[in-house]
């Protein structure tokens, strides 16, 4: 922890620089870029390459027009194996992907459309990380990102890093060990991270104006919560709601807990069907997570569906601290829940039931997205198998995009159903696998 460090400063200079000096040029002398003002970057680990096989790009959509370009960003020339998740910086000036089959990442400069390049305008390689991570995000500063990785080796102390990357020079700048942290949370104003450790039951708050100030300890553990899963911050930043995994997760009980960030104090637990995920509109919380069952019980009574097992959506009333409202949605585990335009709030899992149970064109289709309006209090399973592994809302735009199945679904919010697109034209088609999605500019240009 008391190793040299870069000089915060150091790093949104440069992070500047690489657009400023014009220093991000494309991969492998890519120099065709789509064009468009309004786009969504959707990660493909197997677009297809010349001689067979597949190869790790980010596709680039026109989010005004729901159609792909022909433009695209390769990730292999900066040693990327896998296209993976993503991370958008706050200004949306830069993309961070990971790639899950060698543990490395890469930053992408918007807008060039290409792999960033350093000060000398070369560019940058990927950053090699120790270990695996499910969790990551670009930091308020646009220039420096944290990852979290449970199962990192650490001489001497129990596996479990935090690394802060420079995204200028593409490196570790700081080691972090926080024993088992597996998921990450920022506040608004950045001024403090947590790392949940869900095996330990150990929530970490990291100061990161004390990361490797001799005189100060950025960390601050408290403990002890039940599997902690994931949290959510009150919008001035007082308050982080923290998502007990619970039973789901090979402990006791679901909840959701306050944590004060002004004392470091535990409140008390609000006890909910499931928490893995949520989303704060409002004073309210909206929670989900997968209750667990006996064998031969039915948590699904009272829907139409042949599934057995379902998962739940709790409304937590913050202003009285109590569950107003429980509705039965998709089983699974949780782990992504946006909300779009026309107050309907998509809810995203893995590992969930699947139902095809078609016949002469009718039955039931069922896959691991629910959406639920938030003003009528009904949910809709849209006829779609798989995993969901990224959600986008398009701003200003009754659309959301979804990657589900390894495919870009686009979702009409006034019907919930997939849009409907005009005669002679068809849905965008990720040749491949649409993994995750990001919406990288702020709105619809004029006249869309």
């Amino acid at each position: 922890m008391k190793r040299t460090f870069i000089d915060l400063a150091m790093l949104v200079a440069t992070a500047l620089c690489m657009v400023s000096c014009g220093a991000s040029a494309p991969a492998n002398n890519q120099t065709v870029t789509s064009g468009l003002k309004f786009r969504a970057f959707v990660s493909n680990p197997l677009h297809p390459a010349a001689g067979g096989g597949g190869t790790p790009v980010i596709n680039i959509v026109d989010a005004a027009k729901d159609a792909i370009s022909r433009a695209l960003i390769p990730l292999a020339t900066a040693g990327l194996q896998d296209a993976g998740p993503m991370a958008l910086s706050p200004n949306k000036l830069f993309t961070l992907i990971y790639s899950p089959a060698n543990n490395t990442m890469a930053v992408i400069t918007n807008q060039q459309e290409s792999i960033a390049g350093g000060p000398t305008g070369t560019t940058l390689p990927a950053i090699t990380l120790p270990a695996a991570t499910e969790s990551f995000f670009i930091w308020i500063d646009n220039a420096t990102a944290f990852v979290a990785m449970p199962t990192a080796p650490v001489t001497g102390m129990q596996p479990g890093l935090v690394d802060r990357l420079s995204l200028g020079t593409a490196s570790i700048s700081a080691r972090i060990p926080i024993a088992g942290a597996r998921y990450l949370a920022e506040s608004h104003n950045g001024n403090r991270i947590l790392a949940l450790s869900d095996n330990t039951g150990v929530v970490t708050i990291i100061s990161p104006s004390l990361i490797g100030d001799p005189t100060g300890n950025p960390l601050t553990p408290m403990c002890c919560f039940d599997h902690p899963a994931g949290a959510v911050f009150s919008a001035d930043d007082n308050t982080a709601y923290i998502f007990e995994c619970g039973a789901e997760c090979g402990g006791v009980r679901a909840a959701v807990t306050p944590l004060d960030l002004t004392t470091n104090t535990i409140g008390t637990p609000i006890p909910v069907d499931g928490a893995t995920t949520g989303f704060i509109s409002g004073n309210l919380l909206y929670v989900a997570g997968t209750p667990p069952t006996q064998p031969g019980t039915n948590t699904c009574t009272g829907t139409m569906t042949a599934a057995m097992t379902c998962g739940r959506l709790d409304v937590v009333d913050l202003t009285q601290m109590t569950v107003t409202s429980s509705t039965i949605i998709t089983d699974g585990y949780h782990t992504n829940m946006q909300l779009g335009a026309d107050n309907q709030l998509f809810i995203g899992a893995n590992k969930c039931t699947e139902i095809m149970s078609l016949s002469g064109g009718t039955g039931e289709v069922r896959g691991c997205l629910s959406i639920y309006d938030t003003v009528k209090a009904n949910v809709v399973i849209p006829a779609e198998n798989g995993d969901v592994t990224g959600i986008a809302p398009i701003t200003g735009r009754s659309i959301v995009y979804v990657c589900q199945n390894g495919e870009l679904r686009i979702f009409d919010t006034t019907t919930d159903q997939f849009k409907i697109f005009p005669a002679g034209t068809t849905p965008p088609d990720v040749v491949g696998r649409a993994v995750d999605v990001k919406l990288v500019d702020n709105g619809p240009p004029p006249g869309n």
